[in-house]
């Protein structure tokens, strides 16, 4: 359950039976969509069971949202106010105080100005449901490096923090949604000037992907950066039915892939092809480079790559020269940044061509060619002679030709467009479509006929 509160009320303290309410602190990282919102209740009070789905609403309360987890499937609650009188998910439409979102799992129910006094929910909820109290629902996350890199994979946790506490009512996760975009500074000294943004990542706490436990409060999240380097700013975004919130952090650098690879193709077609993979000095230690991946032949073999020796010196793969077509490289980089970061990063795919050399003729039919009398050697004066420069007449003609074919062919298109808008339902290209088709079945029916001759003969 949320409430929002004006200034004003946010000077008074009461105590009323199980609702208490105290302000929320500001949160600076923290754009609002709503106006601020305060607690009810003590800590103890707002983690306690649900006493018969009853709860109670001080006086001075401005807005009061709600939120109820029920059985898959099951009707939407019904809120009974003190005074007896009924809430149905119907009367959204009629009275503009109240705000309902339903799913097939949970009601979140906002009312302005409600009843006070004692209120209760009729419906399935779920047993173990909280009495849910939440001031101002942040996401703590970890910071992202300010120095990052294209293809780099990145494990980003969080999590959901209520007046500076964590969340760790793990049905809250399919109410509440996460993720990181990353906005472009629009500097145009960068690949990304003027992309707007880009959702890069959204954050589970299903154990599956890098996520380690399910329903632990921890929310976990993997960057794709396999967007345009430059620079951008991450921003965090919490959406629920209600309300949005964002939280924009400092601006962070994604660097092109500091990996590279160059390869010396054996066009001997007797040795090695040599694969060379170097670093961008100034942002990947060379000695801490480390690399796991494979290399694909044209023939769909595989040659499996592991290099775990740490030193300066360029890392060089052999590949046998044992078909020809494209060959395909996929690495991943284990390695340390100049900064001291370590990081993994993809690198991207790399692709070579061989191709065969042209088969020799036989001895024997190059023997038999030079005693053959019938070729005649070519005579210089056979050979082709450089075309000869256009004349101003041929220029002239050329150019009456081209404007010719120009005012006939459009002429005629112009007249079939002029005639189908005429006559919609019998132009000429109908016509012609129409004959056309005639002379098709003809010839079908011509050729059957023929079949059916010989046939009887």
């Amino acid at each position: 359950m949320f409430v929002s509160k004006t200034h004003a009320q946010e000077d008074r303290l009461s105590e009323r039976d199980l609702l208490l309410h105290t302000p929320a602190k500001e949160t600076p990282s923290v754009k609002r969509d709503t106006p601020p919102i305060v607690p009810l209740g003590t800590d103890f009070q707002n983690s306690v069971l649900l006493l018969n789905n009853r709860f109670r609403v001080d006086s001075d309360v401005d807005k009061v949202t709600m939120l109820f987890f029920r059985d898959t499937g099951s009707a939407p609650v019904v809120l009974v106010r003190p005074d007896g009188s009924k809430l149905f998910i119907e009367n959204e439409e009629e009275d503009p105080n109240v705000k309902w979102y339903e799913t097939q799992t949970y009601d979140m129910i906002t009312i302005k100005k409600p009843m006070p006094g004692p209120w209760q929910a009729v419906g399935q909820v779920l047993e173990g449901s909280k009495v849910m109290v939440i001031a101002d629902i942040v996401l703590d996350a970890q910071p992202i490096p300010l120095n990052i890199y294209s293809g780099e994979v990145i494990k980003q946790t969080a999590v959901l923090k209520n007046n500076g506490k964590q969340v760790d009512f793990s049905a809250l996760r399919d109410v509440v949604s996460l993720t990181i975009d990353f906005v472009s500074n629009n500097n145009p000294n960068y690949d990304n000037f003027g992309l707007g943004s880009r959702t890069i990542a959204s954050f589970q706490d299903n154990g599956e992907g890098l996520d380690e436990m399910a329903d632990d409060g921890v929310f976990t999240g993997q960057l794709n950066l396999s967007i345009p380097s430059g620079e951008w700013r991450p921003t965090f975004g919490i959406v629920t039915p209600m309300y949005n919130r964002k939280q924009i952090h400092e601006t962070v650098i994604l660097h092109p892939n500091p990996i590279f690879i160059n390869v010396n193709v054996d066009e001997t077609n007797e040795a090695e092809h040599v694969i060379m993979i170097d670093t961008e000095s100034k942002h990947i230690k060379l000695d801490s480079l480390l690399l796991d991946g494979k290399v694909t032949h044209p023939n769909g073999s595989t040659d499996n790559v592991t290099m775990t020796e740490t030193n300066d010196l360029v890392k060089v793969i052999k590949v046998k020269n044992d078909s020809f077509g494209i060959y395909r490289i996929k690495l991943t980089a284990f390695a340390t940044t100049a900064d001291g970061r370590e990081v993994v990063i993809n690198v991207p795919e790399h692709t070579f061509v061989t191709v065969a050399p042209p088969e020799l003729e036989p001895a024997a039919t190059l023997e038999l060619k030079a005693n053959d009398t019938s070729i005649k050697p070519v005579q210089p004066t056979a050979m082709i002679q450089p075309k000869e420069p256009l004349t101003a007449t041929d220029t002239v003609s050329l150019i009456i030709a081209i404007n010719l074919f120009i005012f006939v062919f459009g002429g005629i298109g112009i007249f079939l467009v002029l005639n189908k808008r005429k006559y919609p339902n019998d132009h000429t290209m109908l016509r012609c479509k129409i004959v056309c088709f005639t002379l098709v079945d003809r010839l079908k029916n011509l050729r059957k006929s023929k079949g059916k001759s010989e046939a009887d003969k």
